[in-house]
């Protein structure tokens, strides 16, 4: 039987309260009660091939499937042509919306809501639009809501802050509770705070403190200093040493060429060169070193894996120093170590636009497996011997003599 019954009425206010329409009312304040909701009634047809099953229908239809006073069914008269005046419910109106909580078992929840809304409309009313569009989510966050409004009430009275925000002094919120609420913090603070308060280019989890004004912590930037005549540290040569981006940024002892390898054993064994130092890479995002601009009149030399990603790193290192110089990522240095070449599980597949020809050339072939399917040669497999013939070349390039026992 296809005929709507108690089961799919039921069902029809259900959908209301899982679109969260229902809650939106408490927000909203539109009264839809009287609600009426459809029904698919018998046909004529049915009537006269399915008249018992008719009748039995209208029967259920008129008992007691509802809690009592929920419901009220309208009624229409068919005039049938064998069975005459058949009086056969129309459709059903549910009289209250507390009836329909009642009847769904949302009583509670709708309490809660409720109220949920009453202190946002009373503490910060520029809120309730995010409380309208997103009613479910507000509710699974009912235990936490008092300390997000808290949150928001703060920045609104200290906005861009300029503080760490393990230092924001919130009773009951600390640091984790913000981080482990970061995606729904952001929407409620663009709607609280003016937009003089909300940089719109930091974006996603990761950026939270920048968009609304907090320190960040200072991204790190580790090196090497190639040449033991650069005393950078008193008594150590070549040391190993780490510095916020903006020290690194003011860095001045005279260094004339910069390395970086992705591969933390290259970087530690990395041979002496006069005037250089060699950086510990992080893989794609070079925000932190570009704000190194004497970088911009220092040659880089990138020594990455031969494979798509690899080349896709210093395509977009290129994007910040565009004279930035590939180092090992050759096809002569592929073909030499084709013994130990492995494989790449998620190769890219994209354009990329700042490769020299020979570099696209490769890319091209490894992208395309032309070679062979995902192949690649990781930088640490690379034999040390060919590193110092490298190294060599780019020395005789600046008019130098090296020594087979040093490069300095």
């Amino acid at each position: 039987m296809s005929w709507t019954g108690p089961k799919e009425l039921k069902a029809q206010l259900a959908r209301l309260w899982e679109r969260g329409e229902l809650l939106r009312d408490a927000v909203s304040g539109h009264e839809r009660f009287p609600l009426r909701l459809s029904i698919k009634s018998p046909t004529s047809t049915d009537i006269t091939d399915r008249f018992n099953e008719v009748r039995a229908w209208v029967a259920e239809l008129s008992g007691e499937w509802a809690p009592q006073g929920a419901v009220r069914v309208e009624w229409q008269t068919l005039n049938h042509r064998v069975q005459g005046a058949q009086s056969l419910p129309a459709c059903v109106c549910v009289q209250t919306l507390e009836a329909a909580l009642v009847w769904l078992g949302k009583r509670k929840d709708w309490e809660r809501f409720s109220a949920q809304v009453a202190d946002t409309r009373q503490m910060h009313p520029a809120l309730l639009p995010w409380l309208e569009k997103h009613p479910h989510q507000a509710l699974e966050l009912l235990a936490e809501w008092p300390r997000l409004l808290a949150v928001v009430a703060w920045l609104v009275a200290h906005p861009r802050p300029g503080i760490y925000l393990r230092q924001m002094d919130v009773p009951g919120v600390h640091s984790k509770f913000i981080e482990a609420h970061r995606g729904v913090l952001t929407e409620l603070l663009d709607l609280a705070l003016p937009l003089d308060a909300v940089n719109p280019h930091k974006t996603g989890v990761s950026q939270f403190p920048a968009r609304y004004g907090f320190l960040q912590k200072p991204t790190r930037i580790r090196l090497r200093v190639l040449d033991p005549a650069m005393a950078l540290v008193p008594g150590v040569q070549c040391p190993d040493l780490t510095l916020d981006a903006d020290s690194f940024s003011r860095l001045s002892i005279g260094v004339q060429r910069v390395f970086i390898t992705e591969n933390e054993t290259n970087f530690l064994a990395f041979p002496p060169v006069r005037h250089a130092l060699v950086i510990f890479g992080a893989g794609y995002g070079w925000d932190a070193l570009a704000l190194s601009h004497w970088l911009k009149h220092c040659p880089i030399h990138y020594w990455g894996d031969i494979d798509t990603h690899g080349f896709g790193i210093l395509d977009q290192l290129r994007g910040h120093f565009d004279h930035v110089v590939s180092f090992l990522m050759d096809r002569s240095t592929l073909d030499a170590h084709a013994a130990i070449w492995g494989s790449e599980d998620k190769p890219l597949c994209i354009d990329l636009h700042r490769l020299t020809p020979e570099e696209r050339a490769l890319y091209d072939d490894l992208r395309d497996n032309r070679i062979r399917t995902g192949l690649r040669l990781e930088q640490e497999h690379i034999g040390f011997h060919w590193l110092m013939h490298r190294l060599e070349q780019i020395q005789r390039q600046d008019g130098a003599t090296p020594s087979h026992s040093s490069l300095v």
